[in-house]
């Protein structure tokens, strides 16, 4: 796992210097630069696999290709087995890079497809004078662009690419008010004006002279095959193909141990794991509150597994300590409050591993939420409800006492009333969001309508190729909220401790397995996760497999009221609604978490390069 950046055009060895000194939290064991006539590549290096002979940059025997790589391949052997077939001959022992690079020379841009993993990586041609970049299929890998003139760079984070002296400074208005619309920023936008996200799934081509080209390589795309029937076998092939997920991504020549809460996607990663690795390490995070906390749970599954379980406690002394400086140094502001519990999680595990395994994914593909089980309440509500009593409703509910407690009853009811009252298409981003779009406009100003304020999740929505509620949720979650919330959630938790984390439920094959899945697959009578669950049976226990779900949170709301941090913003808005918090009068925790997470990161800007 490393950190990349680089550029084609103006700029010289100080710059990207500069630019990858930024990401040495992503890679402290190594650094490297290349650099020619009007280009100059950087990468920082976490060594996990072919630790003596993995360095970057990397470049074919002949010089014509060099690259930086961000990620893990985990069928890069099997790839070196064809592409020696084919006449390829190799240096390494068994880098990955190296295989990108073999491979991009015998199959071109065809090479990406083929790749089973997680990755952000710039390969410059030299002969061609091309610059290829590409991402994961689902946006593991963080990447960063601009392009102002004759000068593109790129880098793994913002405030590295904010190292060259061209990149734009400008904070978007666009993004900011999206950001308080979803509660993250949805590619491909980013808090800078004229800075890009290479969404997941894309590849980008660069050549001097010309406008960069953003081309799509693959899509989450919901496809049912309505002759699948036979549960059995479906439930038998899909922990056939976990198993081989958990499996490939064991391989490292480093300690490696697995994240831990105690549900099922976490529990399932670490029951397929104990198969094949000796000695596994666990590691979980717990709370004083008990309806956040699942440390129990954990600690049940860990001594059914027989792993070596470490647990420790995130409190309000802690939270109120270690807070201001992780807003600071997240690098974009993450809307998602279980990034602090997250970052905790990783730090406490890097003291013991350098790689962790986690369960994200299983919510998104396979209807896991909550949220799911409320559509067909949202639809009743929407099709007998008349319109003009919707504010009528809200206002009656509004009266109920604030519970800080996890997914409590009040908070799902406002939240659900809140989304219904909107057309169906935005009933997501409006259910997460942190401020509803009039609330947005006078604290934002900004007056661009709701087409533009959710154009990405409206898209998702009418690109579906089935018109059924929970499909259409699905492809939302694993689009937008997935790519954009919960994957660079980890990733800056995890890396800001230099420990890499993986996600087996998101192997391109499990992918491909759950989206030709018709729904009734995911959710059946009021049961999230339906085959995943039947495909568990006899790996874990029952009350495990079917236990109620918590979701990784953690109780801001109760500590924003004892004084977790107060925002610094002296607007009447913000402090209206931090007033009416404390006082137990409205559940504004979402809002001053997005609020806090603006501050942090707009106070640890970096001055712009001498």
């Amino acid at each position: 796992m490393c950190g990349i950046a680089g550029f084609v055009g103006a700029g010289e060895r100080a710059d990207i210097e500069r630019m990858s000194g930024r990401l040495a939290h992503r890679g402290p064991d190594a650094a490297g630069h290349w650099g020619e006539p009007g280009v100059w590549l950087g990468h920082r290096r976490l060594a996990i696999v072919d630790i003596a002979g993995g360095s970057q940059p990397m470049a074919t025997a002949d010089g014509a290709l060099r690259i930086v790589f961000n990620g893990e391949i985990y069928n890069a052997a099997e790839l070196r087995k064809e592409l020696e077939a084919a006449g390829r001959v190799f240096r390494t022992d068994h880098s990955d890079t190296e295989v990108l690079l073999e491979g991009y020379r015998e199959w071109g841009e065809a090479l990406i497809p083929k790749l089973n993993g997680m990755w952000a990586l710039a390969l410059w041609d030299s002969v061609r004078r091309r610059l290829f970049l590409s991402r994961d299929r689902f946006g593991k890998k963080p990447l960063f662009w601009f392009c102002r003139g004759e000068t593109f760079a790129f880098a793994s984070e913002l405030k590295a690419l904010m190292g060259h002296p061209q990149c734009p400074r400008s904070v978007s208005s666009l993004a900011r008010a999206k950001f308080f619309a979803h509660a993250l920023i949805p590619a491909p936008h980013t808090m800078l004006e004229g800075v890009g996200k290479l969404p997941g799934g894309h590849n980008l081509v660069f050549e001097p002279g010309a406008t960069p080209r953003v081309v799509p390589y693959w899509k989450f795309r919901i496809e049912p095959d309505d002759s699948l029937r036979d549960e059995d076998a479906l439930a038998g092939r899909l922990r056939e193909l976990l198993d081989a997920a958990v499996r490939r991504r064991l391989i490292s020549d480093v300690p490696l141990g697995v994240f831990l809460s105690g549900g099922v996607d976490s529990s399932a990663v670490a029951a397929l794991a104990v198969r094949h690795h000796e000695g596994l390490r666990t590691f979980s995070v717990g709370f004083r509150e008990p309806t956040f906390d699942e440390s129990s749970f954990a600690a049940r599954v860990a001594r059914e597994l027989g792993t070596a379980h470490t647990t420790e406690t995130l409190d309000l002394a802690s939270a109120r300590e270690m807070l201001p400086g992780l807003l600071a140094a997240v690098d974009e502001p993450q809307g998602d409050n279980s990034l602090l519990p997250t970052w905790l999680l990783c730090g406490f595990t890097r003291r013991h591993v350098t790689v962790a395994l986690g369960g994200d994914g299983g919510d998104e593909l396979f209807a896991g939420y909550d949220t799911f089980r409320g559509l067909h309440l949202a639809a009743a509500y929407a099709r007998w409800m008349p319109a003009p009593l919707h504010a009528g409703v809200r206002a009656l509910i509004a009266r109920l006492p604030v519970s800080h407690a996890n997914l409590s009853l009040d908070f799902k009811l406002k939240r659900g009333m809140r989304g219904a009252s909107y057309p169906e298409r935005l009933w997501n981003p409006v259910w997460l969001g942190a401020l509803e779009p009039g609330e947005i406009e006078e604290f934002t100003g900004f007056r661009g309508g709701l087409e533009e304020l959710f154009s990405e999740a409206v898209a998702v929505w009418d690109d579906c190729g089935t018109n059924d509620l929970v499909d259409r949720t699905l492809e939302f979650y694993t689009h937008i909220y997935l790519q954009d919330g919960i994957l660079p959630k980890v990733d800056r938790a995890s890396m800001l401790h230099s420990l890499e984390a993986r996600s087996p439920l998101l192997d391109c094959e499990v992918a491909e397995f759950a989206r030709r899945l018709p729904h009734r697959f995911k959710l059946r009578g009021g049961i999230t996760k339906f085959l995943l669950k039947r495909a568990l049976r006899g790996l874990l226990p029952e009350e495990i497999i079917h236990r109620k779900k918590k979701g990784f949170g953690s109780p801001v709301g109760a500590w924003f009221q004892e004084g977790l941090l107060a925002p610094s913003s002296r607007d009447a808005f913000t402090q209206r609604r931090y007033a009416a918090h404390r006082a137990g009068r409205a559940d504004e925790r979402l809002f001053l978490w997005c609020q806090l997470a603006i501050e942090g990161w707009e106070s640890s800007l970096p001055p712009p390069p001498p």
